[in-house]
């Protein structure tokens, strides 16, 4: 006989236990008392490595940013180029307050510009007053200023409730003066916010005047011709061109000339926020907090690991008990 027929052999030959080693077996497993150990390295790991995992993403997910203070950034245009830099939000203090003789606050508005362009002027300046009598008073001293300077006003609002006392004016300044005017505004109480905008209007203005200068030249080439129909009406069209574009540049010298300065006064004290300082155990309350938070979060993530590793588990153990179960009862 090969050996390939015995193997062949002895894996189709079913051996079959006596009934007495069955019963024997049966017995011993009855009366095994041997406490099953139900923690294993095994089973540890396949709880804690979803618990790790789940902290890991926590602390990396819900890690707070960094906060970073900032104000409004804005664009000066100056001559042919910008100026960028950050001004105060609306209700800021720039620096330290000035009081009167407010010569900081002014120079931080004084803007280079070039006397010999035309260019728009924008200023904001916000004052704080002692009181709403001084707010009342500091309305007249600003009209003053700007009537003595050439200026006027465009608009006043003023509104009062209880102490408390605002006032809004758009101020009419010419450009010339306008650095001055400022300076003297400033005077009047504690600057909380400025800003200034320049936009230059001379490059537009002189594109403007090259363009009336062909056309120009374009209807005396058209008056010198023969007067038909059609050449009337190209000399009526290039006329009312000529007389709009000129319109418009005198227009934009008139609003370049003055300068258009707003004026809050307010008597309403600056909130100052209350900070408190951190503790001894801040340190330990932050601690805690991200404790908790990780564990919320391996919670939900490994709660569902943790059950799908169980029903394995549990999967495994029948069918062993099963197959245990169908030897001993082979016959």
């Amino acid at each position: 006989m090969s050996q390939r027929d015995l193997t062949a052999e002895l894996r189709g030959a079913r051996i079959v236990a006596p009934s007495e080693l069955r019963e024997r077996v049966r017995l011993i497993a009855a009366a095994d008392t041997t406490p099953t150990r139900r923690f294993t390295w095994r089973r540890a790991l396949v709880v804690a490595l979803p618990v790790a995992a789940a902290v890991a993403a926590s602390i990396v997910f819900t890690r707070p940013g960094e906060h970073r203070a900032g104000g409004t950034v804005t664009t000066m245009q100056v001559g042919h180029g910008e100026v960028r830099g950050a001004l105060p939000q609306a209700g800021k203090a720039v620096g330290a307050p000035t009081t009167s003789g407010a010569a900081g606050g002014a120079a931080k508005l004084a803007v280079p510009s070039a006397p010999n362009r035309v260019q728009v002027y924008g200023a904001y300046l916000a004052l704080r007053l002692s009181s709403a009598t001084a707010v009342s008073d500091g309305v007249k001293s600003a009209l003053r200023i700007a009537s003595s300077l050439g200026g006027y006003p465009a608009s006043v609002h003023a509104s009062s409730e209880a102490k408390v006392a605002s006032a809004d004016l758009v101020l009419k300044i010419p450009r010339a003066h306008v650095q001055e005017a400022i300076t003297r505004l400033s005077a009047l109480g504690t600057i909380t916010g400025e800003q200034v905008d320049i936009q230059d209007k001379q490059a537009a203005l002189n594109a403007t005047d090259r363009k009336i200068a062909r056309l120009q030249k374009q209807l005396s080439e058209l008056r010198a011709q023969t007067q038909t129909t059609t050449t009337t009406k190209r000399i009526a069209a290039v006329e009312a061109q000529i007389a709009r574009l000129q319109r418009d540049e005198a227009a934009t010298r008139r609003t370049a000339h003055y300068a258009t300065v707003q004026l809050h006064l307010t008597s309403a004290k600056a909130v100052v926020p209350h900070r408190q300082g951190h503790g001894q155990l801040h340190g330990v309350v932050v601690a805690l907090t991200w404790l908790g938070i990780g564990a919320v979060y391996a919670l939900a993530i490994g709660t569902p690991l943790v059950v799908l590793a169980l029903l394995v588990w549990l999967t495994v153990r029948v069918i062993r008990r099963r197959r245990e179960d169908a030897l001993l009862s082979r016959s």
